[in-house]
C-alpha cells in the first residue's frame, strides 16, 4: 500500500512541476509542459 500512495504522490508531484514550469515559459515550451501537466494529473486521479 506504500508503494501505491508513494506512487500517486509521485505522480502529483511531476504534475505540479510541470504545472509551475508551463506558468514560467511561454511558446513552445509552454504547450509541451501544459501537454505533461495534464495527463499526468488525470492519471493520479484514476490510480487513486
Amino acid at each position: 500500500m506504500k508503494d501505491y500512495q508513494a506512487s500517486v504522490e509521485k505522480l502529483r508531484k511531476d504534475a505540479a512541476e510541470a504545472a509551475l514550469i508551463r506558468l514560467a515559459t511561454d511558446g513552445a515550451k509552454r504547450d509541451v509542459f501544459n501537454r505533461l501537466y495534464e495527463p499526468l494529473n488525470r492519471l493520479a486521479d484514476d490510480v487513486e
